[in-house]
């Protein structure tokens, strides 16, 4: 059989979605510990398996605002104490000189006992059972405060392998039209194999391997009932045939990346949901307004989705299955769902500790494409703050406020407390103003901008959650390049963010969308392609809010990275990168709990390819502000248009391999996503996902890129990787 002819690759961040006249962050800069329980502590993880993204380890002590502008802006003592990895293109993990890779876990993988191990012929079955594929987001809750002997590591998982290598033959064909039914074992092994794996890993040698045995191991998957909770609970776009209250929905899709609370439960985020659900051509027809907001989301009136499971002809009989087709064949949305795609988009709450307690759809964070959600330290007396991004190309980036201030006796509080404190709050979109100034505008329906906005009516204050991207729109938001991975700097406070790209293709940067100093490179890639012109390699910008008050609604920003090939011009090379920590395409973020300032900086590149595949690296950032300004130069692309500009953007100081370095390069075609450690920094969790992502056959060893992990003529895996240092030190330093 066939793949569907759009599956290898699928790049669904590649499609601009965003209609509205807002500022591009390149116009911009043209211009101008928390712990769960007593027994149960949030660490800087450990990892199991994820996919795309970034695990963000749980601070071990709250810091607060006035005590984090006193601290130096680089702990003192911090370095980096490996020798930088070269790049590669080589099959495997490479890391430096004394250090050891373990697999932990990889797609298939049992997670109990009853589970037969992984045959990796595509006849397995059971993976609601095993672990999922595209090993994403991560996080690590230690079991026991006094030791890194046992934890429970909670790991998302994006999608099903777009080759189909789950299948004995790869996935049965669509057809030229996408219309072909397909079997039923094939659609429930890919909805099994989405969604969250949790699962308690031990300490076993100098490495960490899964207790099959643990109560605590069990799967949230695509087909998992979820309640919604908050403003949007019950509204009338919520109602559908599994729900007619509108109260709940079933499963959680593109898991990219994650988050943790104070409280010590789990958030796992949906990302691209939207590409999962069939729609058709003529079979469809709404009101102005609902058209509107569907094609604001990219749900167009001509696809089966991604994997056509609502594609079961007559033999689909369940809610189970038509659920994936959002078309409105009733007159009543209780009796189709026509609603569906309203009850995906959401940040999902999941408590680790509870196995049998429903994930919680948190909907007063808003519903975008959430990349993550990424906490700010937690302050007695003041309110709870989440950053998120929406990755897609001219999208933003978003905080969440919560109503209520965050006490210590919640400390124990589980998804109780999550209704606290997430169940009501308010939703800010970021703009990036040309002076190096930000502000965080609300999206509420008090705010006159969204009140007015001639594109859309807005019924109700639900209605601006429902439709966060619109209401984004309204008060006019900076659109960003590809918003993924956050964190906030545990020692000043400060937050970061990957921007991993933007194409001007797809994205229009450039030409429909300006340069600014944010985003102010718009240039052919390294190989001289017109077509892939743009901000091709991606940067990293970074915000200090006004008072070191994560509530608050102004700040400051510069760039601290960009990314680029060391041999590229000053015109693309603006951080001055080396050999020893050139990069392309950030996506995954992390810092380091056991090791407070340092970062880790993964990669999602297709830009030099030719040259490495993608890595990560260690960094020990400096502060906003510590650079200086830059005179950029941009060449007009005949191809696009446009003509030449130069471009003033504010940038960091000028990397060095002292303060950034790689450590780590991956096998073939993978993507270096999702990293957490052991609260004492002795081992990091790290992410491979989709290896092997560009062979061109699910069956034939010879047109596979990569057999990683398990080597020889095998199908590649995605995976979660365990680093020690073989001394039993601390990682990187």
């Amino acid at each position: 059989m066939t793949p569907h002819h759009d599956r290898s690759p699928w790049e669904p961040e590649d499609r601009g979605m965003n209609p509205s006249d807002n500022e591009s962050f390149v116009t911009v800069l043209q211009r101008a510990t928390l712990r769960r329980r007593s027994f149960l502590k949030g660490g800087s993880s450990l990892i199991a398996a994820s996919m795309v993204g970034m695990g963000l380890a749980v601070l071990g002590d709250t810091l607060k605002p006035d005590k984090i502008a006193a601290r130096a802006a680089t702990p003192e003592g911090l370095d980096l104490n490996f020798s930088p990895v070269a790049k590669t293109l080589t099959d495997q993990v490479t890391v430096p000189a004394g250090y050891t890779v373990n697999v932990l876990m990889a797609t298939g993988d049992p997670l109990t006992n009853r589970v037969a191990p992984y045959k990796n012929d595509g006849t397995d079955t059971d993976f609601e059972f095993r672990s999922g594929d595209h090993h994403d987001g991560m996080h690590f809750f230690s079991l026991n405060p006094r030791n890194v002997n046992r934890g429970i590591l909670c790991v998302n998982h994006e999608v099903c392998e777009d080759l189909g290598f789950v299948h004995a033959n790869g996935p049965t064909d669509y057809g030229a039209d996408n219309t072909n039914a397909r079997p039923m074992a094939e659609i429930d092994k890919e909805v099994n194999a989405h969604g969250v794996s949790i699962v308690e890993v031990v300490k076993q040698g100098n490495s960490y391997a899964i207790n099959k045995g643990s109560r605590y191991n069990r799967r949230v998957t695509a087909a998992t009932p979820c309640d919604l909770t908050g403003p949007v609970r019950g509204h009338q776009k919520m109602v559908t045939s599994y729900s007619p209250q509108g109260v709940a929905t079933r499963g959680t899709v593109n898991n990219c990346a994650n988050g943790y609370t104070p409280w010590g439960t789990y958030l796992t985020c949906e990302e691209n949901w939207w590409g999962y659900f069939a729609r058709r051509e003529g079979a469809d027809v709404r009101p102005a307004q609902e058209e509107y907001a569907l094609q604001r989301y990219g749900i167009k009136g001509d696809t089966s989705g991604r994997y056509n499971w609502a594609r079961l002809g007559a033999n689909d009989t369940t809610d189970v299955y038509a659920r994936w087709n959002t078309a409105k064949t009733s007159d009543r949305p209780d009796r189709d769902f026509s609603n569906v795609a309203n009850t995906f988009g959401w940040i999902v709450e999941i408590d680790p500790l509870e196995p049998d307690s429903r994930p919680q759809k948190r909907t007063a964070m808003g519903r975008f494409f959430h990349e993550g959600c990424w906490p700010a330290p937690a302050q007695a007396g003041r309110p709870v703050v989440f950053y998120s991004g929406d990755d897609a190309r001219n999208e933003y980036v978003y905080k969440f406020v919560s109503a209520q201030m965050w006490s210590d006796r919640d400390q124990e509080g589980g998804l109780e407390a999550g209704a606290k404190y997430l169940n009501q709050g308010t939703l800010y979109a970021a703009k990036f103003n040309a002076d190096g100034s930000g502000e965080w505008l609300p999206l509420t329906l008090d705010n006159p901008a969204i009140a007015t906005y001639t594109n859309y009516t807005f019924a109700d204050p639900a209605d601006v959650l429902i439709n966060s991207r619109i209401a984004a729109d309204a008060v006019g938001a900076t659109k960003m390049d590809r918003p993924e991975w956050g964190g906030v700097h545990p020692v000043n406070g400060e937050v970061y963010f990957t921007l991993t790209n933007s194409v001007s293709s797809s994205s229009g940067r450039g030409t429909k969308t300006p340069l600014d100093p944010a985003n102010p490179r718009f240039y052919r890639d390294e190989k001289g392609d017109a077509t892939n012109a743009g901000n091709v390699n991606g940067h990293i910008i970074r915000w200090r809010e006004a008072g070191n008050d994560h509530a608050a609604t102004a700040f400051t920003w510069d760039v601290y990275l960009f990314g680029a090939q060391a041999d590229a011009g000053d015109e693309v090379n603006l951080s001055g990168l080396s050999a020893e920590n050139d990069f392309s395409s950030p996506d995954g973020l992390w810092f380091s709990d056991a090791a407070p300032g340092l970062l880790w900086i993964q990669t999602d590149d297709s830009a030099y390819t030719d040259q490495s595949n993608c890595m990560m690296l260690a960094a020990i950032p400096g502060q906003v502000g510590d650079g200086g300004m830059k005179a950029i130069a941009n060449k007009a692309v005949p191809a696009n248009g446009g003509a030449d500009q130069t471009v003033t953007t504010y940038a960091g100081q000028a990397a060095n391999p002292t303060t950034l370095r790689r450590f780590l390069v991956g096998p073939k075609d993978c993507e270096i996503t999702g990293i957490t450690e052991t609260p004492d920094g002795t081992a990091i969790f790290v992410n491979i996902q989709h290896p092997g992502e560009n062979s061109t056959s699910a069956t034939n060893p010879a047109e596979f890129t990569s057999h990683w992990p398990d080597g020889g003529s095998a199908r590649p895996r995605s995976a979660t990787i365990v680093i020690t240092r073989n001394d039993g030190g601390r990682i990187a330093r």
